[in-house]
């Protein structure tokens, strides 16, 4: 359904969004506007650092091989793969007076919900220990919870593209990196915070702890809300105010829109420059999300294995640490927000070169407290990569097919992560089997990512006059 307001609907749209109207350029966004468009990341990272925080713990407790991890990683970046790009393309499309992109949001985020309670029982339906039933029920559950956290991510993404200029756009991303922080703050703490409430933390063999199931529930209830929050607070442009404020024809909107094959041949160069950065970068991130907890038993409680109460203890731990990541993407997120956009290429490398040392250090610690300086230099890579190719990537399109090019960029997230998780099966024996050196081969992969920062040709940071 095609929704086209009267001008005094434009004009109330824009309104409502903004406290600068120009009908030929992109308008100055009230804050108010950014924050309700950036808070629903809190509810969707709180799913996704759940995810990468638990996952490995999780299936490790339902028996499963730390040689075969990579298999269950294997199936949320092709999730992501498929649904991002979909969402994308037909959301570009998808004109109705309930939004653009919020209709996608609205459905996707009350079935994540559901899905998040259901994954941490993988264990708790009577199976059996290292059953091939409840090692299945653990996978698709962990792949429907990547689908709908994938249709959440992709509405947040896109409205940024859609509503705020270049001039506000590195406060939009820091704000929505910030937000979903936050809630993989929440969401990580939550295990180690439950233990210390006298919530148990061990539980029968191959089961999950009640400490990590109510921490699920409570995403899951945060996603809810934070959705609902962001449907009804964000009211996006119509056709007409949308094509008047990106300079495209109106009759653009309703213009069939390219396959995604096509697309994908004529994307933007900067499209492939920050896809090879972008490789590097989540292939060492998902090494991270593997083997850290493993890394962290062994290093520290001097354990590999996964019933026992150290492995569990370590296992908290990582939620802590992954906490300090998120408090240090926070931090330095408050001070990349008030960056300038020539300078998006500096910190994107910044970033990389923070993160490499922070994994390489992980190798060589052996105490629990001094992991907070390796995770909270990961932590400033984990805000630039997360915001900086964004930046950069956007700078670069016209307005036309923008949600579908930045769900095809996800695949530059998606893709390094699969390709990563079946490398594991060579790399994991040829280090030993060793879960701390897995991070150390990931810290290597980021200094190459550092140095491929400079392939990318930037519109704002290649530009002598900005810079000056």
């Amino acid at each position: 359904m095609i929704f086209v307001g009267t001008k005094s609907t434009v004009n109330n749209v824009a309104s409502q969004n903004s406290t600068e109207i120009n009908d030929s350029e992109m308008p100055k966004l009230k804050l108010s506007t950014i924050f309700a468009m950036t808070f629903g990341f809190f509810g969707v990272n709180m799913a996704f650092s759940l995810q990468s925080s638990q996952m490995g713990r999780i299936f490790q407790t339902l028996g499963a091989d730390p040689n075969n991890l990579g298999w269950f990683f294997i199936l949320p970046p092709l999730a992501g793969m498929v649904i991002q790009p979909l969402i994308g393309k037909y959301s570009d499309q998808t004109w109705t007076r309930f939004g653009r992109r919020m209709p996608y949001l609205l459905v996707a985020g009350p079935i994540g919900a559901i899905v998040l309670v259901l994954l941490p029982n993988a264990g708790s339906f009577g199976f059996g220990y290292a059953s091939l039933e409840a090692l299945l029920f653990g996978a698709f559950a962990t792949l429907f919870m990547d689908l709908t956290s994938n249709a959440c991510m992709q509405p947040y993404k896109m409205i940024i593209g859609d509503m705020v200029n270049d001039e506000q756009a590195d406060m939009a991303w820091s704000w929505q990196q910030t937000f979903s922080n936050l809630g993989g703050v929440i969401a990580t703490a939550a295990p180690f915070a439950l233990t210390a409430w006298g919530i148990s933390n061990v539980a029968p063999k191959g089961e999950v702890p009640a400490s990590v199931k109510l921490a699920y529930y409570a995403a899951a209830a945060i996603l809810l809300i934070s959705t609902l929050y962001t449907v009804f607070s964000v009211h996006e442009y119509d056709p007409k105010t949308y094509a008047a404020y990106h300079g495209i024809s109106p009759k653009e909107n309703n213009k069939k829109a390219p396959s995604l094959w096509k697309l994908v041949k004529n994307a933007p160069k900067a499209f492939w420059e920050i896809s090879i950065v972008q490789f590097f970068n989540w292939f060492a991130i998902m090494y991270l999300w593997t083997y850290s907890t493993g890394a962290i038993a062994k290093n520290v409680w001097n354990t590999s294995d996964s019933s026992s109460a150290g492995y569990q203890a370590a296992g908290n731990w990582y939620g802590v640490m992954f906490c300090v990541l998120s408090i240090s993407s926070v931090l330095f997120g408050m001070f990349l927000a008030r960056s300038k956009p020539s300078q998006r290429k500096f910190w994107y490398r910044f970033g990389c070169f923070a993160g490499a040392l922070g994994f390489i250090s992980i190798y060589f610690i052996h105490n629990k407290w001094l992991l907070i300086i390796s995770f909270a230099l990961i932590g400033i890579d984990n805000l630039t990569m997360n915001t900086q190719p964004f930046s950069l990537l956007t700078e670069s399109l016209d307005g036309n097919n923008e949600g579908a090019y930045l769900g095809l960029f996800n695949c530059s997230i998606c893709l390094p992560q699969i390709i990563a998780s079946i490398a594991s099966f060579a790399i994991f024996p040829l280090v030993g089997r060793s879960m701390p050196a897995m991070l150390f081969v990931a810290g290597v992969s980021l200094f190459i990512g550092g140095f491929a920062v400079s392939l990318i040709h930037s519109n704002k940071s290649d530009s002598g006059k900005l810079q000056a």
